[in-house]
């Protein structure tokens, strides 16, 4: 899960760079969905990546408008197959 925290005034500006020049993410960084506030403050987005790494390949294009929080997240199915044993 990565929640995107736009800089005061950015989202504009971050729109505009995502309809010029895509989301602009490594090959093997895959955008899953996403959600943004009503107030256009930050952005919830489900991506998949092998690694945090691949994740900031992405991020840093987007650096000058936003702040990321990377929070590694699983399925609840996934989260419910580990957990049976338990």
């Amino acid at each position: 899960m990565v929640i995107e925290h736009f800089k005061a005034g950015a989202a504009p500006e971050i729109y505009r760079r995502f309809r010029e020049h895509g989301r602009m993410a490594p090959d093997d960084v895959k955008y899953v969905a996403s959600w943004v506030d009503v107030t256009f403050e930050r952005c919830f987005q489900v991506m998949e990546a092998d690694s945090e790494t691949r994740l900031r390949e992405w991020t840093k294009h987007w650096e000058d408008l936003a702040d990321f929080e990377i929070i590694p997240v699983r399925t609840s199915a996934e989260a419910a197959a580990i957990l049976k044993s338990a």
